[in-house]
């Protein structure tokens, strides 16, 4: 298992999350955050196939695409410790 903890900034939010794998692959995620929009995404992201994730264009993974649909800050930190904390 690895965790990620994010203080976001300015935001003061902070999101800790949890990654665990059995096959090295298929990465199940959760998600604690102060952030109202960060949990809004986690409700959706539970479990990806973490090659996809890691090797795809920016903006092309699950991750990028839920952070599209949920996230209200461009700069928002925490889509990128998702892809990191899967990569891990």
């Amino acid at each position: 298992m690895a965790t990620v903890k994010v203080g976001a900034g300015v935001c003061g939010f902070i999101t800790t999350m949890n990654f665990e794998s059995e096959d090295m692959q298929n990465v199940v995620i959760k998600i604690e955050s102060d952030c109202s929009y960060i949990r809004a995404m986690a409700c959706e992201l539970n479990t990806v196939d973490g090659y996809q994730e890691c090797f795809a264009q920016i903006g092309d993974g699950e991750v990028y695409k839920l952070a599209r649909k949920y996230c209200k800050h461009a700069a928002c930190p925490v889509p990128s410790a998702i892809i990191k904390g899967i990569e891990v």
